[in-house]
């Protein structure tokens, strides 16, 4: 039985999983999320209350959060490309960076644009302030850290990669990485021409238009 993977394609954790199928050609069958398909959204319920995605079933197996998704794939469903290293040491600062990525980009990236769609009564100003200043910080950090690194975790395309990608692609949609971050914006730019990634950026494009804050121009 093929992997079932519950996603939408505009969606960064979803991304990040099919990231990680795409760098090692892992097969599996989309149920794509969507009002197009209320009947994927009525059998992930079903599957996870939570509701929340991407979802990945394994015959009688269903494993939820992006993550742990990615890592199952490895351990399961292993490929050329090592997304988590074999050595404990190597793999904890995979996996420390990326819960930086979860954790100080993505996380204030999608409370900025949570909070533009909400009615106007109903914003937390003094929130989205904070979401920017911690971005802010997250990028003096990470330009630090990437004037000595060709990818996040060292010299090797990894876990941490996936979530950097998508989230680093949308970060920059709604607060502009400062050409002062210049490590971070070539580090971008390696990630976009990952082909793995290429190819979820341009499963994406239809789906611009849905952007709250509105899709620049570019990318």
């Amino acid at each position: 039985m093929p992997l079932e993977l519950y996603a939408h394609p505009f969606s960064s954790y979803s991304q990040k999983v099919l990231i990680a199928l795409y760098e090692n050609g892992t097969p599996f069958e989309w149920r794509p999320l969507g009002p197009e398909h209320p009947e994927n959204g009525h059998a992930l319920a079903r599957l996870w209350p939570m509701r929340r995605f991407p979802l990945l079933v394994d015959g009688e197996r269903v494993v939820t959060e992006a993550t742990i998704v990615v890592e199952y794939l490895q351990l399961n469903y292993p490929g050329p490309v090592r997304l988590l290293p074999d050595n404990p040491h190597e793999a904890l600062e995979v996996r420390s960076m990326d819960r930086f990525f979860d954790n100080y980009v993505s996380t204030p990236q999608q409370k900025i644009v949570h909070d533009s769609m909400r009615p106007e009564a109903e914003r937390d100003a003094r929130g989205v302030a904070d979401a920017r200043a911690m971005l802010e910080t997250a990028y003096a950090w990470l330009d630090k850290l990437m004037a000595r690194r060709e990818w996040a975790a060292g010299d090797a395309f990894s876990l941490a990669d996936c979530g950097a990608a998508p989230f680093l692609f949308y970060a920059d949609w709604t607060h502009r990485i400062d050409a002062t971050f210049a490590n971070v914006i070539a580090y971008r730019k390696r990630l976009l021409a990952r082909p793995s990634f290429a190819r979820a950026v341009d499963e994406a494009r239809p789906y611009r238009p849905l952007f709250p804050l509105g899709a620049p121009d570019r990318d």
